[in-house]
Protein backbone atom coordinates (compact mmCIF):
# COMPACT_ATOMS: atom_id res chain seq x y z
CA UNK A 1 0.00 0.00 0.00
CA UNK A 2 2.74 2.47 0.61
CA UNK A 3 4.52 1.90 -2.34
CA UNK A 4 1.48 2.09 -4.18
CA UNK A 5 0.58 5.76 -2.40
CA UNK A 6 4.36 6.66 -3.24
CA UNK A 7 3.57 6.25 -7.23
CA UNK A 8 0.82 8.29 -7.00
CA UNK A 9 2.83 11.50 -4.91
CA UNK A 10 5.93 10.63 -7.09
CA UNK A 11 3.00 11.75 -10.05
CA UNK A 12 2.97 15.43 -8.88
CA UNK A 13 4.63 17.85 -10.06
CA UNK A 14 8.35 19.00 -8.89
CA UNK A 15 9.77 22.32 -8.77
CA UNK A 16 13.38 22.90 -10.89
CA UNK A 17 15.98 21.96 -8.81
CA UNK A 18 17.40 23.87 -5.92
CA UNK A 19 19.08 24.56 -2.47
CA UNK A 20 16.22 26.07 -1.02
CA UNK A 21 15.33 24.17 2.16
CA UNK A 22 12.24 21.53 2.17
CA UNK A 23 9.64 22.18 4.85
CA UNK A 24 7.86 19.85 6.90
CA UNK A 25 4.98 21.43 9.78
CA UNK A 26 4.03 18.77 12.04
CA UNK A 27 0.55 20.45 13.93
CA UNK A 28 -0.71 17.92 16.69
CA UNK A 29 -4.18 18.26 18.31
CA UNK A 30 -5.15 19.39 21.41
CA UNK A 31 -1.19 18.57 22.92
CA UNK A 32 -0.52 20.65 25.78
CA UNK A 33 2.90 22.04 26.84
CA UNK A 34 3.39 19.81 29.67
CA UNK A 35 3.33 16.61 27.28
CA UNK A 36 6.69 16.59 25.39
CA UNK A 37 9.25 15.56 28.15
CA UNK A 38 11.64 18.34 26.56
CA UNK A 39 9.29 20.57 28.07
CA UNK A 40 8.23 18.90 31.26
CA UNK A 41 10.59 16.25 32.78
CA UNK A 42 8.16 15.53 34.88
CA UNK A 43 5.69 14.09 32.07
CA UNK A 44 4.47 10.90 32.55
CA UNK A 45 4.02 10.56 28.53
CA UNK A 46 7.30 9.15 26.39
CA UNK A 47 8.07 11.62 24.10
CA UNK A 48 11.47 10.78 22.78
CA UNK A 49 11.13 12.05 19.12
CA UNK A 50 9.74 15.49 19.92
CA UNK A 51 12.68 15.09 22.54
CA UNK A 52 15.20 14.44 19.40
CA UNK A 53 13.82 17.31 17.71
CA UNK A 54 14.79 19.72 20.80
CA UNK A 55 18.10 18.75 20.74
CA UNK A 56 18.89 18.66 17.25
CA UNK A 57 17.31 22.44 17.03
CA UNK A 58 15.53 25.17 18.94
CA UNK A 59 12.82 24.84 21.61
CA UNK A 60 10.64 28.16 21.59
CA UNK A 61 8.70 28.46 25.59
CA UNK A 62 6.45 31.31 24.77
CA UNK A 63 5.25 30.32 21.62
CA UNK A 64 1.06 30.94 21.07
CA UNK A 65 -1.57 29.50 18.88
CA UNK A 66 -3.67 32.43 17.48
CA UNK A 67 -6.78 30.88 19.29
CA UNK A 68 -6.93 28.61 21.92
CA UNK A 69 -9.43 26.09 19.57
CA UNK A 70 -8.85 23.96 16.33
CA UNK A 71 -10.53 26.12 13.88
CA UNK A 72 -9.20 29.65 14.14
CA UNK A 73 -6.00 28.48 15.10
CA UNK A 74 -6.07 26.44 11.73
CA UNK A 75 -6.84 29.88 10.16
CA UNK A 76 -4.32 31.85 11.67
CA UNK A 77 -1.69 28.81 10.32
CA UNK A 78 -2.48 29.45 7.09
CA UNK A 79 -3.30 32.80 6.46
CA UNK A 80 -0.93 34.78 9.03
CA UNK A 81 -4.08 36.56 10.08
CA UNK A 82 -5.69 36.68 13.25
CA UNK A 83 -8.59 34.49 13.09
CA UNK A 84 -11.05 37.07 14.96
CA UNK A 85 -10.72 38.25 10.89
CA UNK A 86 -12.09 35.41 9.53
CA UNK A 87 -15.48 34.83 8.37
CA UNK A 88 -17.78 33.13 10.62
CA UNK A 89 -20.44 30.56 8.68
CA UNK A 90 -20.30 27.06 7.19
CA UNK A 91 -18.45 26.61 3.95
CA UNK A 92 -14.87 27.28 3.15
CA UNK A 93 -13.36 29.70 5.73
CA UNK A 94 -10.51 30.85 3.49
CA UNK A 95 -11.44 33.29 1.28
CA UNK A 96 -9.98 32.80 -2.51
CA UNK A 97 -7.80 35.37 -2.84
CA UNK A 98 -6.92 34.87 0.48
CA UNK A 99 -2.62 33.93 0.19
CA UNK A 100 -2.05 30.70 1.97
CA UNK A 101 1.74 29.56 3.31
CA UNK A 102 1.18 26.85 0.49
CA UNK A 103 -0.04 28.99 -1.78
CA UNK A 104 3.54 31.37 -1.28
CA UNK A 105 5.40 28.48 -1.64
CA UNK A 106 3.60 27.19 -4.27
CA UNK A 107 4.44 30.23 -6.51
CA UNK A 108 8.23 29.56 -5.49
CA UNK A 109 8.72 26.54 -7.12
CA UNK A 110 7.66 23.75 -3.64
CA UNK A 111 5.47 21.17 -4.08
CA UNK A 112 3.18 21.10 -1.72
CA UNK A 113 1.40 18.64 0.09
CA UNK A 114 -1.22 17.97 3.25
CA UNK A 115 -1.96 15.48 5.35
CA UNK A 116 -4.20 15.51 7.96
CA UNK A 117 -7.31 17.43 9.59
CA UNK A 118 -8.28 20.64 7.46
CA UNK A 119 -11.52 21.91 9.31
CA UNK A 120 -11.05 25.36 7.69
CA UNK A 121 -14.59 24.21 5.56
CA UNK A 122 -15.16 22.63 2.08
CA UNK A 123 -18.31 22.94 0.14
CA UNK A 124 -20.88 19.78 0.59
CA UNK A 125 -18.68 18.90 3.95
CA UNK A 126 -21.67 17.50 5.30
CA UNK A 127 -23.07 15.24 2.31
CA UNK A 128 -20.75 14.85 -0.43
CA UNK A 129 -21.83 13.06 -3.11
CA UNK A 130 -19.85 10.33 -5.62
CA UNK A 131 -17.16 12.28 -7.17
CA UNK A 132 -18.50 15.71 -6.54
CA UNK A 133 -16.12 18.34 -6.02
CA UNK A 134 -15.41 19.74 -2.55
CA UNK A 135 -14.25 23.38 -3.17
CA UNK A 136 -12.75 25.51 -1.23
CA UNK A 137 -10.33 22.87 0.48
CA UNK A 138 -6.51 22.63 0.27
CA UNK A 139 -6.90 21.81 -3.34
CA UNK A 140 -8.37 24.96 -3.76
CA UNK A 141 -5.76 27.24 -1.07
CA UNK A 142 -2.07 26.31 -2.55
CA UNK A 143 -1.92 22.18 -1.78
CA UNK A 144 -0.79 20.22 -4.67
CA UNK A 145 -2.08 17.15 -3.08
CA UNK A 146 -4.11 16.13 -0.17
CA UNK A 147 -5.26 13.64 2.01
CA UNK A 148 -6.98 13.46 4.86
CA UNK A 149 -10.39 14.56 7.08
CA UNK A 150 -12.53 17.37 6.62
CA UNK A 151 -13.00 18.38 11.03
CA UNK A 152 -11.98 16.55 13.91
CA UNK A 153 -12.38 12.84 14.36
CA UNK A 154 -14.93 13.14 16.72
CA UNK A 155 -17.33 15.20 14.81
CA UNK A 156 -19.02 13.60 11.42
CA UNK A 157 -19.95 12.84 9.12
CA UNK A 158 -16.73 10.63 8.84
CA UNK A 159 -15.07 10.04 5.71
CA UNK A 160 -11.31 10.55 3.79
CA UNK A 161 -10.86 12.83 0.86
CA UNK A 162 -8.34 12.87 -1.55
CA UNK A 163 -7.37 15.71 -3.74
CA UNK A 164 -10.93 17.66 -4.08
CA UNK A 165 -13.43 14.58 -3.64
CA UNK A 166 -14.54 12.46 -0.83
CA UNK A 167 -12.40 8.97 -1.23
CA UNK A 168 -16.04 7.37 -0.33
CA UNK A 169 -19.13 9.45 1.01
CA UNK A 170 -20.46 9.14 4.53
CA UNK A 171 -23.29 6.85 3.41
CA UNK A 172 -23.82 4.61 6.46
CA UNK A 173 -24.46 5.53 10.03
CA UNK A 174 -22.18 5.22 13.55
CA UNK A 175 -23.76 5.50 16.84
CA UNK A 176 -21.55 7.80 19.80
CA UNK A 177 -18.95 6.62 21.71
CA UNK A 178 -17.35 7.86 25.00
CA UNK A 179 -15.09 5.97 27.73
CA UNK A 180 -16.64 4.94 31.24
CA UNK A 181 -14.08 7.24 33.92
CA UNK A 182 -13.89 10.08 32.06
CA UNK A 183 -15.87 13.08 31.48
CA UNK A 184 -18.26 13.11 28.07
CA UNK A 185 -15.80 15.18 26.03
CA UNK A 186 -12.42 12.78 26.87
CA UNK A 187 -11.69 9.14 26.00
CA UNK A 188 -12.66 7.41 22.90
CA UNK A 189 -15.79 10.22 22.55
CA UNK A 190 -17.29 10.63 19.37
CA UNK A 191 -20.76 11.99 18.17
CA UNK A 192 -23.10 9.91 15.88
CA UNK A 193 -23.21 10.72 12.11
CA UNK A 194 -22.82 9.53 8.82
CA UNK A 195 -19.43 7.23 8.09
CA UNK A 196 -17.69 6.06 5.01
CA UNK A 197 -18.02 2.22 4.22
CA UNK A 198 -14.60 0.59 5.98
CA UNK A 199 -13.88 4.10 7.91
CA UNK A 200 -12.38 3.22 11.13
CA UNK A 201 -11.05 5.72 13.43
CA UNK A 202 -8.81 4.09 15.02
CA UNK A 203 -6.64 3.86 12.01
CA UNK A 204 -6.67 7.40 10.86
CA UNK A 205 -3.71 8.65 12.52
CA UNK A 206 -1.62 5.18 11.41
CA UNK A 207 -3.03 6.01 7.97
CA UNK A 208 -2.16 9.76 8.17
CA UNK A 209 1.12 8.27 9.24
CA UNK A 210 1.91 6.10 6.25
CA UNK A 211 0.69 9.00 3.66
CA UNK A 212 2.98 11.36 5.10
CA UNK A 213 5.95 8.41 4.88
CA UNK A 214 4.39 7.92 0.95
CA UNK A 215 4.72 11.92 0.20
CA UNK A 216 8.50 11.94 1.68
CA UNK A 217 9.74 8.45 -0.04
CA UNK A 218 8.37 10.65 -3.53
CA UNK A 219 10.55 13.16 -3.29
CA UNK A 220 13.65 14.42 -4.95
CA UNK A 221 16.53 15.47 -3.93
CA UNK A 222 17.61 18.57 -4.38
CA UNK A 223 13.84 19.38 -5.69
CA UNK A 224 11.92 21.45 -2.59
CA UNK A 225 8.96 20.08 -0.82
CA UNK A 226 6.17 21.47 1.74
CA UNK A 227 4.69 18.66 4.35
CA UNK A 228 1.59 19.89 6.39
CA UNK A 229 0.84 17.17 8.52
CA UNK A 230 -1.84 18.45 10.43
CA UNK A 231 -2.71 15.18 12.73
CA UNK A 232 -5.88 14.41 14.32
CA UNK A 233 -4.05 13.18 17.87
CA UNK A 234 -3.59 13.41 20.44
CA UNK A 235 -7.58 14.95 20.37
CA UNK A 236 -10.48 13.10 20.98
CA UNK A 237 -10.87 9.82 20.87
CA UNK A 238 -8.29 9.27 22.48
CA UNK A 239 -7.86 5.87 20.50
CA UNK A 240 -4.01 4.43 21.01
CA UNK A 241 -3.44 1.17 19.21
CA UNK A 242 -1.96 -1.72 21.41
CA UNK A 243 1.67 -1.13 20.78
CA UNK A 244 1.11 1.90 23.04
CA UNK A 245 -1.76 1.01 25.64
CA UNK A 246 0.35 1.04 29.00
CA UNK A 247 3.48 2.85 27.34
CA UNK A 248 2.69 6.29 29.29
CA UNK A 249 1.55 6.94 33.34
CA UNK A 250 -1.04 9.04 32.15
CA UNK A 251 -3.97 6.86 31.26
CA UNK A 252 -5.12 6.54 27.37
CA UNK A 253 -4.24 10.13 26.87
CA UNK A 254 -0.67 9.76 27.50
CA UNK A 255 -0.63 6.26 25.45
CA UNK A 256 -2.35 8.68 22.30
CA UNK A 257 0.76 10.98 22.81
CA UNK A 258 2.94 8.43 22.71
CA UNK A 259 1.62 7.44 19.36
CA UNK A 260 1.66 10.71 18.21
CA UNK A 261 5.33 11.27 19.62
CA UNK A 262 5.87 7.40 17.14
CA UNK A 263 4.16 9.46 14.04
CA UNK A 264 6.99 12.04 14.18
CA UNK A 265 9.86 9.72 14.70
CA UNK A 266 8.28 7.92 11.13
CA UNK A 267 8.79 10.76 9.67
CA UNK A 268 12.26 11.72 11.11
CA UNK A 269 13.25 8.37 9.71
CA UNK A 270 12.09 8.49 6.39
CA UNK A 271 13.71 12.25 6.26
CA UNK A 272 17.24 10.70 7.62
CA UNK A 273 16.67 7.23 5.43
CA UNK A 274 16.49 9.74 2.47
CA UNK A 275 18.87 12.12 3.23
CA UNK A 276 16.86 15.16 3.50
CA UNK A 277 17.51 15.91 6.87
CA UNK A 278 20.16 18.22 6.45
CA UNK A 279 18.56 20.12 4.23
CA UNK A 280 14.79 19.98 6.21
CA UNK A 281 13.52 22.80 8.14
CA UNK A 282 11.08 20.21 10.54
CA UNK A 283 8.34 21.91 12.99
CA UNK A 284 6.77 20.48 15.95
CA UNK A 285 3.40 22.10 17.71
CA UNK A 286 -0.05 22.02 18.50
CA UNK A 287 -3.07 23.68 17.78
CA UNK A 288 -4.24 24.73 21.46
CA UNK A 289 -4.39 23.09 24.78
CA UNK A 290 -5.51 19.88 25.61
CA UNK A 291 -8.58 18.64 27.45
CA UNK A 292 -7.49 17.67 30.87
CA UNK A 293 -9.22 18.97 34.35
CA UNK A 294 -7.22 19.45 37.54
CA UNK A 295 -9.19 15.90 38.32
CA UNK A 296 -6.41 14.40 35.70
CA UNK A 297 -3.64 15.70 36.83
CA UNK A 298 -4.14 14.93 40.30
CA UNK A 299 -5.01 11.40 39.69
CA UNK A 300 -2.10 10.93 37.07
CA UNK A 301 0.40 13.41 38.40
CA UNK A 302 0.65 14.43 35.09
CA UNK A 303 0.64 18.23 34.04
CA UNK A 304 0.11 18.56 30.69
CA UNK A 305 0.07 21.98 30.37
CA UNK A 306 2.73 22.43 32.29
CA UNK A 307 2.83 25.13 34.86
CA UNK A 308 0.07 27.24 33.32
CA UNK A 309 -3.12 27.89 34.01
CA UNK A 310 -6.60 26.49 32.29
CA UNK A 311 -6.70 23.73 29.23
CA UNK A 312 -7.86 23.83 25.83
CA UNK A 313 -10.58 26.76 25.16
CA UNK A 314 -9.05 29.40 27.93
CA UNK A 315 -7.78 32.93 27.23
CA UNK A 316 -5.19 31.48 30.26
CA UNK A 317 -2.02 30.05 28.87
CA UNK A 318 -2.97 26.99 29.15
CA UNK A 319 -5.28 27.15 26.43
CA UNK A 320 -2.34 28.45 23.76
CA UNK A 321 1.13 28.29 25.10
CA UNK A 322 2.26 25.31 22.89
CA UNK A 323 5.52 23.25 22.58
CA UNK A 324 6.78 24.47 19.32
CA UNK A 325 10.47 23.05 18.39
CA UNK A 326 12.45 24.09 14.94
CA UNK A 327 15.17 21.92 13.76
CA UNK A 328 17.20 23.61 10.66
CA UNK A 329 20.45 21.54 10.30
CA UNK A 330 23.75 23.86 10.04
CA UNK A 331 21.20 26.83 10.94
CA UNK A 332 19.39 27.12 13.92
CA UNK A 333 21.86 26.12 17.29
CA UNK A 334 21.31 22.13 18.30
CA UNK A 335 19.95 22.25 21.90
CA UNK A 336 19.23 26.15 22.22
CA UNK A 337 16.53 27.75 23.68
CA UNK A 338 14.58 30.84 22.92
CA UNK A 339 12.26 32.86 25.26
CA UNK A 340 10.90 35.28 22.15
CA UNK A 341 7.36 35.25 21.66
CA UNK A 342 5.71 34.10 18.38
CA UNK A 343 2.74 33.14 17.29
CA UNK A 344 1.82 30.61 14.63
CA UNK A 345 0.35 33.10 12.37
CA UNK A 346 4.60 33.96 11.99
CA UNK A 347 4.90 30.90 9.89
CA UNK A 348 3.78 32.77 7.04
CA UNK A 349 6.47 35.66 7.07
CA UNK A 350 8.84 33.36 8.20
CA UNK A 351 8.78 31.33 5.65
CA UNK A 352 8.56 33.66 3.03
CA UNK A 353 11.59 35.47 4.97
CA UNK A 354 13.76 32.27 4.73
CA UNK A 355 13.07 32.38 0.98
CA UNK A 356 13.56 35.99 0.46
CA UNK A 357 10.41 37.02 -1.34
CA UNK A 358 8.36 39.24 0.23
CA UNK A 359 4.51 39.00 1.53
CA UNK A 360 1.99 41.28 -0.33
CA UNK A 361 0.14 44.21 0.91
CA UNK A 362 -2.78 43.43 2.58
CA UNK A 363 -1.64 40.11 3.35
CA UNK A 364 -0.93 37.91 6.60
CA UNK A 365 -0.98 41.19 8.41
CA UNK A 366 -0.39 39.88 11.57
CA UNK A 367 2.47 37.65 10.83
CA UNK A 368 6.22 38.71 11.77
CA UNK A 369 9.41 36.72 10.68
CA UNK A 370 11.05 35.31 13.42
CA UNK A 371 13.53 33.98 10.79
CA UNK A 372 16.92 35.87 12.39
CA UNK A 373 15.68 33.80 15.87
CA UNK A 374 16.31 30.62 13.83
CA UNK A 375 19.80 31.73 12.67
CA UNK A 376 20.30 33.58 15.80
CA UNK A 377 18.95 32.26 19.09
CA UNK A 378 20.30 35.53 20.58
CA UNK A 379 18.12 37.94 18.59
CA UNK A 380 14.77 39.23 19.83
CA UNK A 381 11.43 39.45 18.04
CA UNK A 382 9.97 42.56 17.10
CA UNK A 383 6.47 41.17 17.20
CA UNK A 384 5.18 43.76 20.01
CA UNK A 385 1.44 42.56 20.79
CA UNK A 386 0.04 39.38 20.16
CA UNK A 387 -3.80 38.37 20.24
CA UNK A 388 -5.38 34.95 21.99
CA UNK A 389 -8.88 33.90 20.93
CA UNK A 390 -10.77 31.78 23.24
CA UNK A 391 -13.23 29.50 22.75
CA UNK A 392 -16.00 32.12 24.33
CA UNK A 393 -14.50 34.63 21.54
CA UNK A 394 -12.53 36.77 24.39
CA UNK A 395 -9.26 38.19 22.62
CA UNK A 396 -6.61 38.86 25.05
CA UNK A 397 -3.71 40.58 24.63
CA UNK A 398 0.22 40.19 25.35
CA UNK A 399 2.58 43.41 25.11
CA UNK A 400 5.70 42.40 26.44
CA UNK A 401 5.79 40.62 29.94
CA UNK A 402 1.86 41.70 30.53
CA UNK A 403 -1.25 40.07 29.74
CA UNK A 404 -4.59 41.66 29.34
CA UNK A 405 -7.69 39.69 29.34
CA UNK A 406 -10.74 42.00 29.08
CA UNK A 407 -13.21 40.11 31.52
CA UNK A 408 -13.38 37.69 33.92
CA UNK A 409 -13.29 33.90 34.00
CA UNK A 410 -11.34 31.75 31.44
CA UNK A 411 -13.63 32.59 28.47
CA UNK A 412 -13.42 28.75 27.27
CA UNK A 413 -13.48 25.38 28.86
CA UNK A 414 -12.60 26.19 32.50
CA UNK A 415 -14.84 26.93 35.29
CA UNK A 416 -15.42 29.70 35.64
CA UNK A 417 -16.30 30.79 31.91
CA UNK A 418 -17.52 33.39 32.57
CA UNK A 419 -17.80 35.63 36.07
CA UNK A 420 -19.75 39.79 36.60
CA UNK A 421 -17.11 42.06 37.98
CA UNK A 422 -18.70 43.08 41.35
CA UNK A 423 -18.64 46.99 42.70
CA UNK A 424 -15.17 47.96 43.24
CA UNK A 425 -13.48 45.19 41.88
CA UNK A 426 -11.80 44.62 38.39
CA UNK A 427 -13.36 44.13 34.97
CA UNK A 428 -11.00 42.26 33.80
CA UNK A 429 -7.46 40.69 34.30
CA UNK A 430 -4.00 41.61 34.08
CA UNK A 431 -1.10 39.44 34.56
CA UNK A 432 2.72 40.14 34.85
CA UNK A 433 4.00 36.50 32.88
CA UNK A 434 7.41 37.33 33.87
CA UNK A 435 6.78 36.91 37.46
CA UNK A 436 3.82 34.88 37.75
CA UNK A 437 3.32 32.65 34.67
CA UNK A 438 1.15 30.54 36.07
CA UNK A 439 -1.62 34.07 36.49
CA UNK A 440 -1.92 33.19 39.63
CA UNK A 441 -2.51 37.12 40.66
CA UNK A 442 -4.74 40.02 38.90
CA UNK A 443 -3.01 42.87 39.27
CA UNK A 444 -5.98 44.68 37.30
CA UNK A 445 -6.82 46.95 39.56
CA UNK A 446 -3.21 48.05 41.02
CA UNK A 447 -2.38 49.13 37.85
CA UNK A 448 -4.98 51.15 35.99
CA UNK A 449 -2.72 53.30 33.63
CA UNK A 450 -1.26 50.14 31.72
CA UNK A 451 -4.83 48.66 31.85
CA UNK A 452 -6.09 52.25 30.02
CA UNK A 453 -2.97 51.73 27.49
CA UNK A 454 -2.89 48.28 26.81
CA UNK A 455 -6.37 48.53 26.47
CA UNK A 456 -6.23 50.99 23.74
CA UNK A 457 -3.85 48.71 22.03
CA UNK A 458 -6.45 46.23 22.38
CA UNK A 459 -8.87 48.56 20.37
CA UNK A 460 -7.09 49.78 18.26
CA UNK A 461 -6.20 46.03 16.76
CA UNK A 462 -9.49 44.46 17.13
CA UNK A 463 -11.60 47.08 16.94
CA UNK A 464 -13.37 46.27 19.80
Amino acid sequence: AVATLQTLYSKALFAESTTRPNIVFIMADDMGYGDPGCYNADSKAPTPNINRLAREGIRFTDAHAPAAVCVPTRYGLMTGRYPFRMKTGRGPLIAEDRLTVARLLREQGYRTGMVGKWHLGVDHEKDPQPNQILGGGPAQRGFKTFFGIPASLDIPPYYYIRGNQAVAPPSLKIGASNTDGWTRIQGAFWREGGIAPGYKHEEVLPTFTAEAEAFLKAASPGKPFFLYLALPAPHTPWLPLKPFLGKSKAGIYGDFVAQVDDTVGRVLEVLDNRKLAENTIVIFTSDNGPVWYDADEKKFGHASTGPFRGMKGDAWEGGHRMPFVVRWPGVAKAGSTSDVTICHTDFLATAADVLDVTVPEGQGQDSVSFAAVLKDGSKKQNRETTIHQSSGRVLALRSGDWKLIPSLGSGGFSQPRKERPVKGGPKGQLYNLRTDPGETTNLYLENPELVTKLSKQHAEITGR
